[in-house]
Formats: C-alpha cells, sequence, structure tokens
C-alpha cells in the first residue's frame, strides 16, 4: 500500500498531502456471529503456489499460531482443514477445539502441547484437543457446545499470552448460542478479547492489501450514529489506529484519511454541522502534535485508486461507511483485525454460514488471509 498523495481543495477538506483532485474515480460483520454470512466460494479454490508458500515460509513467526474452534456447527471446522489443505507447514498454526468435530478431510495430528505444532504441521492438521460433549450438527449450534467455544477462545489468549502461540486467528462464533448455552454477555468476541486482555478499549479495523478502514461507530442503528460519535471517541479511535499501525504494521509515519460523517464532509455546514464542528477540530488537535490526517473527506470520493495511495488507512464514521467499501474491493480477502489488544488477534471477515455448514464448498480464502495477517503482525 503505497501513498502518492490525496485530494484536495474545499471539497476534499484538509490533508496531510496535497494533490490535484481526481475528476472520477478508478475502482472502486458479522465476524462476531449473530447473523449468517455466506464466505462465497470463488471461481477457482486457493491452490497451494511454489512462490506463495516460500514467502510463507520466509514470513513465518517462530512459534505457530493459535486457532480458536469457533462455532462448530458453522463453517469453522472445514476452515481450519481447508486452510491446513492450502499453507501446510509454510505457516504453522494449530487448531484448539474437540476432534471429531472436524470433517476428517485431511489428516489430523493431536498435540499434547502447543510446541509441537511446528513440526507437526507437516503431517497433518495440528489439533490441541480440548473435549466437548455430543456430535457437531452442521446449521444445528447444540447449547453443549457453548462452554467449549469460549475456553476455546481463552486456551488461545492463554497461550499466545505465554509465549507459545505467536497470533490468535479466531474463526466465527454465534453469539446467541453462547448466549443461550453459556450465558455468554459479551457483545462479541472483539469485547470478549478486550476483557481477556485486560484493556478497556479496542478497534476494530478490516484489513486487505489494498484497503483498511476502521469505523468509529460499529454495531448500532444509523439513526444513533450523531449522538454516538463524540470528539472523544473519534481521537481515542484515531490514536489506537495510528499506535497500531507504527507498532504492528511497521508504518513509520501513518497517514490516515478521515471520512466526514455528511454527505461531501457537510459542505460549508449546508448539509450537516458535525464535519465542521465535531471532526475537523479533532483533526486540528491531532494534526498540532504531528500526525498526519486528511479531512474530513466526502467519503464518496475517497476509496477510489487514486486516493487510496494517499492514505495507510480510512478513518470511517460508521459501520456501513467502513465495510462497503472495502468488501467490494476484497470480499473473499478481507480480515479483520483487533487493535489494542495486548497480542496479535485476526479472524476471517463472514459469520458462520450455517447454510453451506458441512457441505464442504465454504471458501478458506478470508481464513488464509487470516493467518498470513497474523503471522506479519507477529513479526512485527
Amino acid at each position: 500500500m503505497t501513498r502518492a498523495g490525496t485530494p484536495s481543495g474545499d471539497a476534499f477538506g484538509e490533508s496531510a498531502e496535497k494533490v490535484d483532485p481526481v475528476a472520477s474515480p478508478g475502482d472502486s460483520e458479522a465476524p462476531d456471529g449473530g447473523v449468517t454470512t455466506r464466505p462465497r466460494r470463488a471461481t477457482s479454490d486457493p491452490v497451494p503456489d511454489p512462490e506463495t508458500e516460500r514467502t510463507d515460509r520466509a514470513k513465518a513467526p517462530t512459534a505457530p499460531i493459535a486457532m480458536s474452534c469457533g462455532e462448530p456447527a458453522g463453517i469453522g471446522p472445514e476452515l481450519a482443514e481447508r486452510a491446513w489443505e492450502i499453507l501446510g507447514d509454510s505457516l504453522p498454526f494449530f487448531w484448539i477445539g474437540e476432534p471429531s468435530h472436524l470433517p476428517g478431510t485431511v489428516p489430523h495430528v493431536l498435540l499434547a502441547d502447543p510446541g509441537e505444532a511446528v513440526e507437526a504441521a507437516s503431517r497433518g492438521l495440528p489439533v490441541l484437543p480440548l473435549p466437548m460433549p455430543g456430535p457437531r450438527v452442521p446449521g444445528d449450534p447444540q447449547a453443549a457446545h457453548a462452554p467449549g467455544v469460549i475456553q476455546s477462545i481463552e486456551a488461545g489468549v492463554r497461550h499466545v499470552q505465554d509465549g507459545h502461540a505467536a497470533a490468535l486467528c479466531t474463526l466465527p462464533i454465534h453469539k446467541q448460542a453462547l448466549a443461550e448455552g453459556a450465558g455468554f454477555a459479551y457483545p462479541g468476541h472483539t469485547e470478549f478479547l478486550a476483557h481477556l486482555g485486560e484493556v478497556d478499549e479496542v478497534v476494530m479495523m478490516l484489513a486487505s492489501d489494498r484497503l483498511r478502514v476502521v469505523p468509529v461507530t460499529i454495531h448500532i442503528a444509523l439513526a444513533d450514529v450523531p449522538a454516538a460519535l463524540t470528539p472523544d471517541l473519534l481521537e481515542r479511535r484515531i490514536r489506537i489506529t495510528h499506535d497500531a499501525l507504527v507498532r504492528q504494521f511497521g508504518v513509520e509515519q501513518p497517514v490516515l484519511a478521515v471520512a466526514g460523517l455528511n454527505p461531501h464532509a457537510g459542505e460549508g455546514g449546508r448539509m450537516g454541522h458535525e464535519d465542521m464542528e465535531l471532526i475537523a477540530p479533532v483533526l486540528a488537535k491531532l494534526r498540532a502534535e504531528g500526525m498526519l490526517l486528511n479531512g474530513p473527506l466526502p467519503a464518496d470520493t475517497m476509496f477510489h485508486a487514486r486516493a487510496r495511495e494517499g492514505y495507510d488507512a480510512a478513518i470511517c464514521m460508521y459501520h456501513d461507511q467502513a465495510l462497503i467499501p472495502i468488501k467490494t474491493l476484497d470480499f473473499d480477502e478481507g480480515v479483520n483485525v483487533t487493535l489494542g489488544l495486548p497480542f496479535v488477534r485476526t479472524s476471517p471477515d463472514h459469520g458462520t454460514a450455517f447454510d453451506i455448514a458441512g457441505t464442504g464448498i465454504a471458501n478458506p480464502t478470508s481464513t488464509i488471509a487470516a493467518l498470513r495477517m497474523a503471522a506479519r503482525l507477529a513479526r512485527g
């Protein structure tokens, strides 16, 4: 992701870097469960590639990546097997769950300790057993599995914190099943991981090779966004994102593009005052500290190819403003990255897909991208 500048001019807000406006655009969550979303099956599923395998080996961390099992009734077990089938031992990871819940399309190697995963990955999918009662029923969550799903996440975090794993990749959960089966009271994966990591606030980033986006407000009604959007919240989101880009993504001087809330970023107050009265003062404050910030920018022109060259991540005011562009650009390869945790956590950018669970047609591309992203971030 390179930066060549961003559009400037009154309609484009203040910019950290100035270039001529671009007249015409170029190419233009369910990660925590709840709503079933289907990962599309690609025209051709990923296949092992010698050059990609060499790259994976070169970028793989010394410790394996921990993978939580996700909802057993969803496509998680299939994704784990398909990911190992593609990656093999080029990027070692171990799956934490009930071995009998795996479809059995590839060999498994049962581990006594996560440290065995690197060697085991050449022989089969490394599995760290976590017993759960009863069989997997694709498409039908079982209440008896809920405690084990939670324990899988907890175990993954523990192994990363203990240094036995380099990062955590979580497979999709189903919040309703966890609430009904184990009294799970968290809104989703991200909030639970913040609790386990003992941090007050985390940020959701969706990332691919072509775009990184961060929504300031997430799972709330659009009508509630203006009231929820505060200067303090926006500032915290920007600070956490900036810090993560430097510390985890290795971007020495990040440039952030900050979207306006209203059409055309408010057009000087003619279409709402939040852009001028709320967003702009926060950006001015942070610019005075040395941050490189472009905005507030009209969201309809900040995601075309030329504009994307000018920034390292986009800060968006609400859920769809952030997720529509990245899912349009990289539906299969988007990765959910949680910023602000004391460890690396990634996840495929889709849900449990109960409707295709057990059919063997789930596309593992986002899961593989999540594993690769976890490896990259773990290396720093």
